[in-house]
């Protein structure tokens, strides 16, 4: 119990109680025990309804007092179990009550946990409530992990606050595949919504290549900057994307515009042609744009958006000599799979030289598209998730789209893709689309070897299963791409290494 943060917070009514609620549950997640401590009337209910309400981003949650039944339990976004521990006889019983269970899957509210505490975890996060003046103190204890994550919400809520947004609502929106950024929809109290992106500095992490760790190699991006300055590059070049509000850098905090929610699918969670082929069209104009790698943005600052490199596309379709060969067949790529396979891209890159390039927003698919249904032609393709752009082969976005790694693209809506794009590239003048051509299959052959290796590293690494269910469609795309004659060897290679059949 030596390692503890404590943090207190002056509470000065009811509403403020509730809102330190709705910051710890962006706070929370699964193994958390919350210990709630205070006299009658210091506002424990409050605060675990708010929570609660939070969590389940629904202000109507029913949040009855556990006095009587001990748990309850909340199956929500994280599965919440609420102890009240005052009629506890004995520490024991809480195995009785299943807390052991909730904790690992979820977490665990507890009231009264004086009674309790001999059972209860020694990290948990105890709070407490007590009178002072009119209001109430706050005083939260906790290890220094989970004090990060209790120190990032109040300092969210206290840039909130300084930032013309005093008392709104918070909840949490979404996070995504890299862990690196989380973002939150903050309803304010004149009913309006604007979106928080939180994207603090991570350590670098562990060399993988030249002395440099993932992100460099693979030009990730690591703070706001690129998000600002490519956002506005988009507006400048007559596209939709979020317009920026206010900026931390320091910190890592962005309010941007709420674009909405709706996006390219319907609500069976297929295609809908219309919107994509739109998204197409967003696409070709975006392309016929004159290339421009430094973009200026606000107080003078400047972004160079990287080169997509040959270090960068070998680093991404190493992927999956590292992570879905060994997972396919049990055993480590050999010295000779890996030199040769390794070959033949450096031969794949090579065959792009010289070809057409521009910036590419690297993720240009169905998640990271919002439908403007009140916007006429290009405007209603709202674009976020462009952080992390570079310059390099226009075919990667194409690719991207066309061959969505998130949904079923059936092959007659992707060849009315292509010939939408193709049709509007060549209205521009100076398009070559045999190059073209050639540099999509290479590109979409590139991006699916990275995606079947990501896939079963976000399975055993980060333990995210559920983006295996992406796994036969992007092998699918993936022997798609393999078509063209350029691609030959490395259907050759993949061929008889057993990740796409052979030809019968």
């Amino acid at each position: 119990m030596n390692d503890r943060t404590v943090f207190t917070i002056v509470l000065n009514d009811e509403a403020d109680t509730a809102r330190l609620g709705e910051d710890l549950a962006l706070a929370l997640k699964a193994g958390d025990c919350l210990a709630l401590s205070g006299d009658l009337g210091a506002g424990k209910s409050t605060l675990a309804r708010a929570l609660l309400r939070a969590l389940a981003d629904d202000e109507g949650l029913e949040v009855p007092s556990p006095t009587f039944t001990l748990v309850q339990t909340y199956p929500l976004r994280i599965p919440v179990a609420h102890f009240d521990l005052y009629r506890l006889a004995d520490s024991s019983e809480l195995d009785e009550l299943g807390f052991d269970e909730a904790l690992s899957d979820g977490v665990c509210i507890v009231e009264w946990p004086e009674i309790g505490a001999e059972a209860l975890p020694h990290d948990r996060i105890a709070l407490t409530l007590e009178h002072k003046g009119t209001g109430r103190l706050a005083t939260i204890t906790t290890t220094s992990l989970r004090a990060d994550r209790i120190a990032r919400t109040l300092a969210i809520r206290d840039f909130l606050d300084r930032n013309g947004h005093a008392g709104s609502r918070r909840r949490f929106l979404t996070g995504d595949a890299s862990v690196m950024r989380a973002y939150e929809k903050i309803h304010a109290t004149d009913g309006t919504s604007v979106i928080l992106m939180d994207w603090p500095k991570r350590p670098e992490g562990p060399a993988v290549l030249d002395g440099k760790p993932y992100p460099k190699v693979a030009h990730i991006a690591e703070s706001i900057e690129p998000f600002i300055a490519i956002a506005g590059y988009l507006r400048g070049v007559g596209l939709t994307a979020p317009e920026v509000y206010i900026a931390d850098y320091e910190a890592g905090f962005l309010l941007l515009e709420d674009i909405g929610s709706e996006g390219v699918l319907d609500d069976s969670g297929q295609p809908i042609a219309e919107r994509y082929r739109e998204s197409i069209a967003a696409l070709a104009h975006l392309h016929g744009q004159n290339l421009q790698q430094n973009i200026p943005f606000a107080d003078g600052r400047s972004h160079h958006v990287p080169d997509f490199d040959p270090v960068a596309m070998k680093m991404e379709a190493r992927l999956l000599l590292d992570w879905h060969l060994p997972w396919k067949n049990g055993t480590q790529a050999s010295e000779e799979q890996r030199q040769s396979y390794l070959a033949i891209w450096d031969d794949l890159i090579v065959e792009l030289s010289g070809g057409e390039t521009n910036l590419l927003l690297r993720d240009f698919h169905s998640p990271n598209i919002i439908w403007q249904e009140q916007a006429e032609g290009i405007h209603k393709v709202g674009i976020i998730d462009f952080q992390d752009g570079m310059i390099g082969p226009t075919a990667y976005d194409v690719a991207s789209l066309v061959q969505d790694a998130r949904v079923t693209i059936e092959p007659d809506l992707a060849d009315t893709l292509m010939a939408d794009y193709l049709r509007l590239r060549h209205a521009q003048g100076n398009f070559d689309e045999k190059a073209f051509l050639k540099a999509w299959s290479i590109m979409a052959a590139q991006r699916n070897c990275k995606l079947v290796g990501l896939w079963v590293r976000l399975m055993q690494r980060d333990g995210k299963p559920g983006y295996m269910q992406h796994m036969p469609r992007t092998l699918t795309y993936l022997s798609a791409a393999l078509e063209h004659e350029a691609l030959a060897p490395l259907r050759e290679w993949l061929q008889q290494a057993g990740i796409v059949p052979s030809e019968t």
